[in-house]
């Protein structure tokens, strides 16, 4: 009751002052019992101390709602859910409040009940999960809510979910968020301030992280966004944004066009004749710088014509038949006979 009225417990009366204005607690329903925190804790002790054999009088649910569903419910739909849950769990006719919480991003509230009555057996909370579970089903199908992850293993086989079907709405938020910082970030110190002011933690190192208010923390990597695809995602961005650009330049110059005047060439036209000018202007370079290489382009040339002039003038030599080749060797044994 304490927290559910105040917050956490602070160290000091101003930070507990603060906590209270955050959390915006308000009793949106009394069910045999009434007053502020104090008068409802006595209450409730009081009448838990009818069945003292009982190790755990309190039963406590909090019901959350997806962001999707923000301001669809009115104060009194939520009342009767709240109904509808005393009646699952047999407390209907107990004391309980239901309590809303305005600190988080999705709406919520809290229902407290006193499973021992005045009369009557104790309500039964045994198999919660899997009632709880059934409840939020029907209570989304009811009210029209988003459907969101649930313990399958708490479903009927009709109603359970294939496992590529199941949407985890806190994975996707944070998606979402980084999708963002992607598009207008320059760097990853800028996409870590954007998610620092979406209200996340983000631990940067070699990886990098993020901790939601829930403080539930994913790496990047299970969502899709390490720090490598980070960075290559903001360089595909950053390249994007620049060929938008020279489209645009190149677009906006064609418009400005005369009629009858010759059409601009093309992008990769202009880049073509920019590569040809400098390796131009660079050849011009290292002529000026080394003035000996035209006296060696000069010489090539000439000796180049020298040497056409000799393979012309070379008598065309016949191909060696069996009598020529034998002829050919005897002469080369006469010699060395001779030469002996």
């Amino acid at each position: 009751m304490s927290y559910l009225h105040e917050g956490r417990l602070q160290e000091t009366e101003e930070l507990q002052k603060l906590e209270m204005e955050k959390k915006q607690a308000e009793v949106i329903c009394f069910n045999q019992c009434f007053g502020n925190k104090k008068e409802l804790i006595r209450q409730f002790v009081e009448v838990a101390q009818l069945n003292p054999n009982v190790s755990k009088p309190v039963f406590h649910a909090s019901i959350s709602f997806d962001l999707a569903d923000s301001g669809k419910l009115s104060t009194q739909d939520k009342i009767d859910i709240a109904q509808e849950l005393a009646k699952e769990f047999d407390f209907a006719n107990k004391q309980y409040v239901v309590i809303t919480h305005v600190d988080t991003d999705h709406e919520h509230m809290h229902i407290v009940a006193n499973r021992i009555g005045l009369e009557g057996p104790t309500a039964n909370d045994s198999n919660s999960y899997r009632r709880v579970a059934e409840y939020c089903r029907r209570m989304e199908q009811a009210y029209k809510l988003t459907k969101v992850l649930s313990p399958n293993k708490f479903l009927k086989p009709e109603q359970r979910l294939a496992q590529s079907q199941r949407v985890d709405q806190r994975k996707e938020r944070l998606k979402e968020h980084l999708f963002k910082a992607v598009k207008q970030c320059k760097n990853v110190k800028e996409v870590k301030h954007f998610m620092e002011q979406k209200g996340y933690k983000v631990e940067l190192g070699r990886g990098i992280a993020f901790i939601d208010q829930q403080h539930v923390r994913f790496k990047g990597s299970q969502v899709g966004f390490s720090l490598a695809n980070i960075e290559k995602k903001i360089r595909q961005e950053q390249t994007q944004r620049q060929v938008q650009h020279m489209q645009a330049r190149s677009q906006a110059r064609d418009q400005r066009q005369a009629p009858g005047q010759e059409q601009s060439k093309s992008l990769a036209d202009q880049l073509r004749e920019v590569i040809a000018e400098n390796e131009q202007k660079e050849q011009k370079t290292y002529l000026k710088r080394e003035p000996e290489t035209h006296y060696l382009q000069a010489a090539l040339k000439i000796g180049g014509g020298l040497l056409a002039e000799l393979l012309q003038q070379m008598p065309e030599e016949k191909p060696e038949t069996p009598s020529r080749k034998k002829k050919k060797k005897l002469g080369q044994g006469q010699s060395y006979h001779m030469s002996r």
